[in-house]
């Protein structure tokens, strides 16, 4: 690493080496060779002055891309594609005459755009796939353990701790069949030219319109694809880059809102993301066990959640069949939305692996907590053995408050549960108390909820992508 320079920390801090080569120039430049190959081969077949040897020349050097010659021809002549085009030629040296006939810049650059685009979603498809495998295990273990639920952030009913995961999980299973909907539909610009009318081709194909047809199915059948939008102008449709960093931003919204939940989880000592043995959590307090990878993950998402509005904004400024100002800007925003959401995931893998559940913190939280919300059912009770139900219920009021006063104005512990025991008119529920007081009691049907949610969402979910287990997370700071 030169570190005289800027260096884009994705690559250098948070992404997998994985989706970084899946950006890099080495694929990028080798698609392009691929794809002019299968041009070529195509208009071969299809009658066209183009030789086997020819081919053969042009595979002979597709994986061994000169860049040194490249990058000097594209100084010289301030055209990235022209300048590929001739250090290809440089080694292929029959094939010049004919490499990148009857195309147009487009022809390798929005083809291999969506190439990189879709094998980026196949890796981010397999790290969701495996955070969702590692939730539904957690929530399965914690579906019976009880926890405060809130609402407006201040204690609520109780729900439990696996509930409470069948929601990050909800959440991700929306995004995974946003992502396989968006695949399905996926496909590529296919053979256009200039302005998408194909009218240099079908100057090759002596007007030949059959032809023209038949190239660009065997050009996308050999690229292992066979959907190509239907009509474009120079590009395919901006607007796709927008569906795909929307899908990107709707899971990196979802590992934000998981991330936000354990941070202030950890910070009530309740769960806690893992914390190595050698692991600095503050420079200056040596104590602390900061949740950095959740914050890391807030960081990232906050990022990848802003991008989708650019992509909108490049969509609809796009004049007629195409102009330039998208380009340098998809360079920098398509690559850097996998990037982050894949550091993104990294960390989500990690912290699924090895979350940390104090669930005598939890039980500690519960007690404080669960005689006010128990009340009810301490007054049903008394009434069933024959007391007066609006009685019962102002001397509960009066309980209440002088517990609340105690806990707020002087640090004391619940004590409504003690105060109850010494007011006789309580007395029919003295030797029910522990059974009223069972947490299990206050948690509804969640754990059945979370055994249906699973059994029902997720489980197909993971039948369907068996062959994508085994993932392990990948964080390298």
């Amino acid at each position: 690493m030169d570190n005289s320079v800027y260096n884009n920390p994705l690559t250098a801090r948070y992404a997998s080496k994985q989706m970084s080569e899946n950006f890099s120039d080495k694929k990028r430049f080798t698609l392009w060779r691929k794809l002019w190959i299968a041009l070529a081969e195509s208009e071969m077949e299809l009658g066209l002055n183009i030789t086997s040897q020819q081919i053969a020349e042009m595979k002979k050097y597709v994986d061994d891309v000169n860049f040194e010659q490249a990058e000097k021809y594209e100084k010289e002549i301030r055209h990235d594609v022209m300048a590929h085009i001739r250090a290809f030629g440089d080694q292929a040296v029959s094939a010049m005459p004919i490499i990148h006939l009857g195309a147009t810049s487009c022809f390798v650059d929005c083809n291999s755009e969506l190439i990189i685009i879709n094998d980026a979603l196949n890796i981010v498809k397999e790290k969701l796939v495996n955070v969702i495998a590692n939730l539904k295990n957690f929530a399965l273990k914690y579906k019976d353990l009880p926890t405060l639920g809130f609402t407006h952030l201040q204690p609520a009913q109780l729900t439990t701790v696996g509930k409470r995961a069948t929601l990050w999980l909800q959440d991700l299973t929306m995004d995974y069949y946003n992502l396989v909907n968006l695949q399905a539909s996926f496909r590529l610009r296919g053979v256009k030219g200039t302005t998408g009318t194909q009218a240099s081709f079908l100057e090759l194909f002596d007007g030949d319109e059959q032809k023209v047809k038949e190239l660009e199915n065997s050009v996308v059948k050999r690229l292992g694809y066979d959907k190509v939008f239907a009509v474009t102008g120079q590009t395919y449709p901006r607007k796709f880059d927008y569906n795909v960093l929307s899908v990107l931003s709707q899971i990196a919204q979802s590992a934000y809102k998981f991330s936000n939940d354990i941070r202030i989880l950890q910070n009530m000592n309740e769960i806690e993301e893992p914390f190595e043995k050698s692991q600095v959590g503050s420079s200056a307090m040596a104590y602390k066990r900061n949740p950095m990878r959740s914050e890391r993950i807030s960081a990232l998402a906050r990022f990848v959640v802003s991008l989708p509005v650019n992509s909108a904004i490049t969509a609809s400024t796009q004049w007629f069949e195409r102009t330039l100002d998208d380009s340098a800007n998809r360079r920098i925003v398509n690559a850097q939305a996998f990037l982050a959401l894949d550091g993104i995931l990294n960390l989500y893998l990690n912290i699924t692996e090895n979350l940390v559940v104090n669930e005598k913190v939890i039980e500690k939280h519960i007690n404080a907590e669960l005689p006010f919300m128990a009340t009810e059912n301490i007054l049903m009770e008394c009434v069933k053995a024959g007391g007066n139900r609006q009685e019962l219920h102002e001397k509960i009021r009066v309980l209440s408050m002088q517990t609340t006063k105690a806990i707020k104005e002087e640090g004391g512990e619940n004590n409504l549960i003690q105060l109850i025991k010494k007011d006789k008119s309580f007395s029919p529920v003295h030797g029910k108390l522990d059974k009223i007081l069972d947490a299990k009691k206050f948690i509804g049907r969640a754990p059945s909820q979370v055994s249906e949610f699973i059994q029902n969402e997720v489980i197909p979910i993971l039948e369907q992508n068996s062959n994508l287990f085994g993932r392990k997370s990948e964080v390298n700071l």
